[in-house]
């Protein structure tokens, strides 16, 4: 019953916010009428029911039902007034032109309601996939939440349980042992949570660049620091170009996504691998570019990689499927691009491209 109410009490408001809908599907069926009149002796009158009934058929296109109906009505009088003989008058002629005023009238109405039927129906259809699509999406947060937020949940208290307990007795090598998997297990709950955070910030629409100078160099060399933190295996290599000036961006939303795309790659390559953070710029334009020589993207499936909550099935890599999306998210805050292409190795390349403005000073020492 509550249900019910909220729908009746959403269509009146409906109505009473598109009550614009009534004098403009009036004024176009007046507005084809106007200019069919010039014509009406060459073509005929009949022609005419037709061209008003196909003016009512794309009103029911756009407007609601109600505004719909009451064009249809003000068609059929239109027609009758101005074009059926005799002109200027309600009055028919004959009965077959009588006949087909009515048949006119009927047509209108039951078309206009027809056209708005099958609108609302597709509407209703796209409406079904989308929270069938909204649902899977949550489905597979929580999935992969339930068993990224779980594992270092675990394993810090099982490894807090360990240090506390008086019945084991650990060497000093133990100890650090398990201090180093609560860290790391911190470290990729952080990781989780800052992802979610971020994802949230990037959907309220609320985030904003907050830019101001800063080195790039820098910047990378913080987000290898702090991927570095949770000892990875892959070598990265930095390349920065010496003459990179300093560029006005926002430094907290690029060290993101240096990082989320640091660590998407220590993910999904082997620990033999290497990967390269490259950086320079172009006029106003900052490139950046990270690589790895693992098994890459593939191909085909490019732009499935920044969607929210793509994993590659075939690659247990971990993660919840956030970081890709979150990096796209960010650029495009910042007024750039992000592209994924294969490597000269055939492993991933990210190409990023920010707008940036450079500092005076930097380019002053090459006057």
């Amino acid at each position: 019953m509550k249900n019910f109410t909220e729908g009746k009490m959403s269509i009146g408001t409906n109505t009473g916010k598109k009550s614009y809908q009534y004098p403009a599907g009036i004024l176009a069926v007046v507005l084809v009428a106007g200019i069919s009149y010039p014509f009406s002796e060459l073509i005929g009158y009949r022609v005419v029911a037709l061209v008003l009934l196909i003016t009512v058929s794309l009103v029911a296109m756009v407007f609601d039902i109600l505004p719909v109906l009451v064009a249809a009505m003000v068609s059929a009088l239109v027609w009758d007034f101005f074009f059926i003989p005799p002109k200027f008058t309600f009055q028919v002629g004959t009965t077959e032109d009588l006949l087909m005023l009515l048949m006119y009238l009927v047509i209108a109405m039951v078309n206009a309601a027809l056209t708005y039927k099958i609108r609302r129906a597709e509407k209703q259809a796209i409406q079904r996939e989308e929270k069938e699509n909204t649902i899977k999406l949550y489905n597979t947060m929580l999935n992969s939440l339930s068993h990224e937020l779980r594992t270092p949940i675990a394993t810090i208290v099982a490894a807090t349980d360990n240090l506390q307990s008086k019945e084991i007795h650990l060497t000093q090598m133990q100890q650090h042992e398990l201090v180093e998997e609560i860290a790391k297990a911190s470290f990729r709950l952080n990781r989780q949570v800052e992802n979610l955070l971020n994802m949230s910030r990037l959907e309220s629409g609320f985030i904003k660049p907050k830019k101001d100078w800063c080195d790039v160099g820098e910047v990378i060399y913080m987000a290898v620091q702090q991927v570095g933190e949770n000892e990875v295996s892959q070598k990265i290599v930095i390349n920065v170009d010496p003459e990179l000036p300093l560029v006005k961006i926002d430094k907290g939303m690029l060290e993101q996504v240096l990082f989320n795309l640091l660590v998407n790659a220590t993910l999904y390559t082997p620990a033999d691998c290497r990967i390269d953070v490259m950086a320079q710029c172009h006029a106003d334009i900052l490139e950046i570019i990270v690589e790895d020589d693992g098994p890459g993207f593939p191909k085909g499936k490019e732009e499935l990689a920044f969607s929210k909550f793509y994993r590659l099935e075939e690659r247990k890599g971990g993660g919840t499927g956030l970081g890709l999306s979150i990096v796209k998210g960010f650029i495009e805050a910042m007024s750039g691009s992000v592209s994924l292409e294969s490597s000269a190795t055939g492993g991933a390349r990210f190409v990023l491209l920010l707008p940036a403005e450079t500092s005076y000073l930097k380019n002053l020492k090459h006057e």
